[in-house]
């Protein structure tokens, strides 16, 4: 291990804030080192390459979502985390009745499949956050069809922090009209920056009024307490709007705005193997 980024998640696990810490607990799932050495059956990578580990580290590899490349959905048992998990399939070094640990060790031991090459073009200390928040935003992207090249789509993103600006960045790379989302009118000048078309004061009646019904695509990174109907407004019809920040207490939808725009609000979660290689390899040429 040579570098492990801090995700806000981290810091919610190891408070206890959303139940079911374990300690113990060793954080990090944005992992990025060394490869030291290597089974003899391993063909994905050799030593000396440069490597990353997001927040999966193992699956069944059998059930219809691993099959299909999305194991964050596995189906068996559920995929297995970094940290704070249990070792359930087997593909995991170390002792197999202990539970895993996260970035902030030494080292790792791991199938290769879960072991991902980080590009040369990407420097290492740079790349550990890309194996959660870039693969948390690529992901949703990927899945609603805007990584294919073929339709140009205007993408709201709401919250413009660390996944945010990360948001912004793959949107605009990719070719979109980016609309930047924000309670906080100071944050105009760093979205632009990033690569934002326009921004909204969310706060703000006029500037929502401006994007109305503008976005096919939304996706939304924020983790506190907010009325979701706010941002619906902003949908395309058949627009959708896709949850990424997680909180503990249920969102109050207004079902009629929903239902006469054909809009849609959904959930993603990380990424599978494949589609975060793809991610690596577009942020390595961008």
């Amino acid at each position: 291990m040579h570098y492990c980024g801090i995700c806000h998640t981290d810091v919610h696990i190891a408070l206890n804030h959303l139940g079911g810490t374990m300690y113990p607990i060793v954080p990090g799932h944005e992992l990025v080192g060394v490869v030291e050495e290597v089974g003899a059956a391993v063909t994905k990578v050799k030593v000396g390459d440069k490597v990353g580990i997001g927040c999966l580290c193992d699956a069944c590899f059998n059930c219809s979502s691993c099959k299909k490349g999305e194991e964050q959905y596995c189906q068996v048992d559920g995929w297995c985390h970094i940290y704070n998990d249990k070792k359930k399939y087997g593909h995991i070094g170390g002792n197999p009745d202990t539970q895993t640990f996260g970035g902030y060790s030494g080292s790792q031991v791991l199938h290769e499949h879960f072991i991902m090459k980080v590009p040369d073009a990407l420097p290492l200390e740079q790349a550990g956050p890309l194996l959660c928040a870039g693969i948390t935003m690529w992901d949703p992207l990927r899945h609603w069809g805007a990584t294919k090249g073929d339709k140009k789509m205007t993408i709201g993103i709401i919250g413009v922090g660390g996944l945010g600006t990360m948001g912004i960045k793959l949107a605009h790379h990719l070719g979109h009209r980016v609309v930047a989302i924000s309670t906080s009118a100071s944050k105009e000048a760093m979205a632009k920056s990033k690569g934002a078309d326009a921004f909204v004061v969310s706060t703000d009646p006029a500037s929502l009024a401006a994007e109305a019904r503008s976005c096919d695509l939304i996706l939304n990174t924020v983790a506190a307490a907010h009325d979701l109907n706010t941002y619906t407004s902003l949908l395309a019809e058949s627009g959708t709007l896709v949850q990424l920040g997680v909180i503990g207490t249920p969102h109050s939808v207004n079902q009629l705005g929903l239902i006469m725009q054909r809009k849609s609000i959904a959930g993603s979660l990380i990424g599978g193997i494949k589609s975060t290689e793809e991610m690596l390899e577009f942020c390595a040429k961008h």
